[in-house]
């Protein structure tokens, strides 16, 4: 009856796919172990089992278990302690044994034990708290993206759990007929993770692929390994985000360490270390660093990476250091499946230290479909056709997502074609200015041609004075004001509709400017910032002296007929400049200086003064308005 468990063929990764669930479900159910903790001592017996096979030792057994780990552990020092121990029950191991002892993974199919495994972990590491992710379609994009080839060597200097490393082999199998798997991943596919805990999946999952020496190390990735710089031809990541460095011995040997001046269009690295700095800007740095001239890297990285003025520094030293082939724009929701809703893009490069010609071009491409919902378990979408029915192809469902066509875009781009889809578009090299956003040169939010013939384009910055300057009022602590916030304005006419009272000492903190008859104030943050919901409003003698939030600018001292200035800043011309100009992750917000950039178009034809006499006039039947409806009394006895 004992060999009935061991029926199943190994022919179909789904069998043995099932083993792996059941043995994790077991530990999970009968140990007190969380799932993380249940993974973790999952793979060290597949590690034990292997290192059995290979050296046909015969002590994968209840009996022997503990003792075949100890050598196991000799053997893959690099990646356990030498005081680990199998943390599981007697009965547990006992269950595993039976599970595992009459399967050989060394000799099952390649295809079997590599793909169960893999389902088998991305199932599993969407429910690790506290950990970082690549969603596969993202991973299998970049691969398609940098296209690696045969003779090239490859590095994750984040490889997390393998996810890049496992994907780029998959892309030399396919489009490499007899490769040579085993010394590929020998001598050309490089990892390395500060985490011994996930590396050991990342091992575990080339064990399964082909059982040879594996180049995947527990180092600090940001250490200086100058055996390794100017060594790789393509590096793919997705380096942690967020995270701060402060140590000044550590800042000091890096570039961006140190704080960079900018003179005219140009920054110079100063003496002066930075107080901090994020560790997504220094792996940057370091994978520039560990490149061959010519070599390529996919790297995905924070939006703030590619807009924010503060960052302006950075994207000149990548200019320096490399030349731009492509940045995809990711849907907020791409990484929420993986426990975080950051906004994210990828930028694509070549290292190189020569001067890059205006004809260049990059390319920019913005994915909207991922083939899974922004959820915490990323549920699947596929295809529909027009009745409702999912999309099939080969008897297999069509994932809804746009991947695979921003990568034919690209390699129509490649091949200087004609790109035919609005979410890809190129732009010549000595176009690209401080910005490295898709939002920021899309043609979607190009509003003008400079040449025009009944008009002239001037910026905002020109035609008014934009004030920010805190109200005096703020220092009296006791004094009672109304303030003005976002949500007080109605859109659709301009105004502000409602003020509310404070004592100065009970106002929120964003609390700030003091507004005047006949300003005009406009929203630079949230949300709604650049859309139909764009906040603006001309300020009537009822809301005088009012304070209002920070959130919004306002404009003064007119040299242009300001209900004409008003009209414009509702006009899709403005919004989409407005959207573009956005840069902050949590709440967009458009800086002074660019908000002193929006072109304004002024008509020479007397159409300006038009329009000015025409809101100026509505405005006044909206004041007769709401006199007679204020003056209208019913006496009820």
């Amino acid at each position: 009856m004992e060999n009935l468990l061991f029926d199943i063929p190994l022919s179909k990764e789904d069998n043995l796919l099932r083993r792996f669930e059941e043995i994790h479900d077991y530990i999970y159910a009968n140990d007190g172990l969380s799932p993380q903790q249940a993974l973790e001592e999952f793979v060290k017996i597949l590690f034990a089992k292997i290192f059995d096979e290979n050296n046909n030792l015969n002590l994968f057994s209840q009996k022997h278990i503990a003792k075949l780990f100890e050598r196991t552990k000799q053997n893959f020092i690099e990646i356990f302690e030498l005081d680990e121990k199998i943390k599981l029950s007697e009965n547990s191991i006992n269950f595993i044994v039976s599970k595992l002892q009459k399967i050989s993974l060394v000799d099952s199919s390649q295809d079997a034990k590599g793909l169960a495994f893999q389902k088998f972990i991305s199932h599993h590491e969407k429910g690790r708290q506290g950990q970082f992710f690549t969603p596969e379609p993202v991973i299998d994009f970049c691969v398609e993206m940098m296209q690696p080839k045969i003779n090239e060597k490859l590095i994750d200097p984040a490889c997390g759990s393998g996810g890049f490393l496992m994907s780029a082999i998959k892309y030399l199998q396919k489009n490499n007929q007899n490769t040579d798997i085993q010394t590929i991943i020998s001598e050309s596919i490089f990892g390395l993770d500060i985490n011994k805990s996930i590396l050991r999946i990342a091992k575990m999952k080339l064990l399964l692929e082909a059982n040879v020496k594996m180049n995947v190390s527990c180092a600090n990735s940001l250490e200086n390994f100058e055996n390794l710089n100017d060594t790789f031809d393509l590096i793919l990541a997705n380096p942690p985000f967020g995270a701060k460095i402060a140590s000044p011995g550590f800042l000091s040997k890096f570039d961006l360490g140190y704080k960079w001046a900018k003179y005219e269009k140009e920054f110079c690295k100063t003496r002066a270390l930075q107080t901090t700095q994020n560790t997504e800007i220094m792996f940057i740095e370091r994978c520039l660093k560990l490149l061959k001239e010519g070599g390529r890297m996919a790297i995905v990285l924070p939006n703030g990476t590619f807009e924010n003025p503060s960052l302006e520094y950075l994207r000149f030293y990548i200019k320096r250091k490399s030349k731009l082939l492509a940045i995809v724009k990711l849907p907020q929701e791409t990484f929420i499946p993986y426990g975080t809703g950051v906004k994210t893009s990828i930028l694509f490069l070549e290292k190189t230290t020569q001067h890059i010609e205006g004809q260049c071009r990059v390319f920019f491409g913005k994915v909207t479909k991922l083939g899974y919902q922004g959820n915490k378990n990323g549920t699947p979408v596929y295809k529909k056709d027009k009745y409702g029915q999912i999309l099939k192809t080969g008897g297999q469902q069509v994932l809804d997502e746009d991947f695979s066509e921003i990568v034919n875009q690209y390699k129509l781009f490649q091949q200087k074609e004609k790109l035919t889809q609005k979410n890809s578009f190129a732009i010549n090299y000595n176009e690209l200015s401080v910005r490295f956003d898709f939002d920021f040169y899309s043609p979607e939010n190009k509003v003008f041609v400079k040449t025009m013939k009944n008009g002239k384009i001037i910026k905002l910055g020109e035609l008014c004075e934009i004030v920010k300057l805190k109200s005096p009022k703020l220092k009296n602590t006791n004094q009672i004001v109304e303030y003005v916030e976002l949500s007080d304005i109605n859109t659709h006419s301009f105004e502000i509709i409602n003020s509310t009272t404070y004592c100065v000492h009970e106002l929120p903190s964003r609390a700030s400017y003091e507004i005047k008859e006949g300003d005009i104030i406009t929203a630079i943050a949230g949300n709604s910032v650049g859309t139909k919901k764009h906040a603006t409003a001309f300020v009537s003698k009822e809301y005088e002296g009012c304070i209002c939030t920070n959130g919004f600018r306002i404009l003064r001292n007119f040299k242009i007929e300001p209900y004409y200035l008003l009209f414009y800043l509702r006009t899709e011309a403005f919004l989409k400049q407005m959207f573009m100009y956005r840069t902050g992750a949590a709440i967009p917000n458009v800086s002074d200086a660019d908000l002193a950039n929006i072109e304004i178009y002024v008509p020479f034809n007397g159409e300006k003064e038009i329009i000015n006499d025409q809101i100026k006039k509505a405005f006044h039947f909206k004041r007769k308005f709401k006199n007679l409806l204020e003056s209208i009394t019913l006496e009820i006895n």
